[in-house]
């Protein structure tokens, strides 16, 4: 567990820049995922670990990839469910070690009609995996009539720990010092929507400050003008401690650069 643990959050920093990946299994071929292998590839060497479900794994990514995996294992909706909260459990602990993952994710619906049923995949799944060292990070979901504060990730977050994750994936919110505070595992914080590029280097920069452990950025990254630029600048805020001004700056030097190629 403490092994698997390490290969995605750096043992000498503390921090992990995670690249999120996983949309299609529940939105499809999205913008910057329509050709996955050609997005993903140049960007692996700047990410701690990749957030991806199997058969994107399997299809696109070569054998010889270096960059540890976090399976997503949850799913059994798409976006056109109008209750997004209704998941299962679609990957076994079993084919996430074939597939020679680091842990595995799943999402939990705190506060929607499904409640219950991603809480209790959660305490399952996180069962199975303490068998085999396995760990376990909860994604606290948000749903289209959920809101995103404090007092609600705060309370998802610390339910997500409670159950057994190891690991919490987060949204940023205005008071996020208090969502760390309350939750005894380490938490990195989710991109979203697709934010201009100096946004989404200030809240990496100050969700770092308030204590997370790093980011899980997916549309923020592959969406960028610059996808290898953005996650550079973004691994320089998390493992370099650059603040997001240098990032920023860093961003359009390393984009002037490709203009000029």
């Amino acid at each position: 567990m403490k092994n698997r643990l390490s290969r995605i959050i750096n043992p000498k920093t503390g921090h992990t820049v995670m690249l999120a990946v996983d949309h299609p299994y529940f939105q499809g071929a999205i913008e910057g995922l329509v050709s996955p292998r050609e997005t993903i590839w140049p960007l692996l060497p700047y990410a701690d670990a990749l957030m991806i479900a199997r058969g994107m794994l399997r299809n696109t990514m070569d054998a010889g990839m270096e960059t540890p995996v976090i399976l997503r294992v949850s799913g059994g909706i798409s976006i056109l469910k109008e209750d997004l909260s209704d998941e299962e459990i679609t990957t076994s602990v079993r084919e996430a070690i074939r597939l020679n993952a680091s842990a595995v994710a799943l999402s939990v619906y705190v506060g929607s009609p499904h409640e219950k049923q991603t809480l209790v995949n959660l305490s399952n799944l996180v069962n199975e995996c303490e068998e085999y060292g396995m760990p376990v990070l909860a994604v606290t979901a948000v749903g289209r009539e959920m809101a995103r504060d404090a007092r609600y990730l705060g309370l998802a977050s610390r339910i997500a720990a409670e159950l057994g994750a190891h690991i919490v994936k987060t949204y940023y919110c205005e008071g996020f010092e208090k969502v760390v505070e309350g939750c005894p595992v380490p938490v990195v914080i989710a991109g979203g929507k697709k934010i201009p590029e100096q946004e989404s280097l200030k809240m990496a920069y100050d969700a770092l400050q308030a204590g997370a452990v790093g980011l899980d950025y997916g549309r923020n990254v592959f969406q960028s003008p610059d996808s290898v630029a953005m996650i550079r600048s973004l691994r320089a805020v998390v493992q370099e401690n650059y603040t997001a001004d240098e990032a920023l700056e860093l961003f359009n030097s390393l984009k002037g650069e490709k203009k000029k190629d």
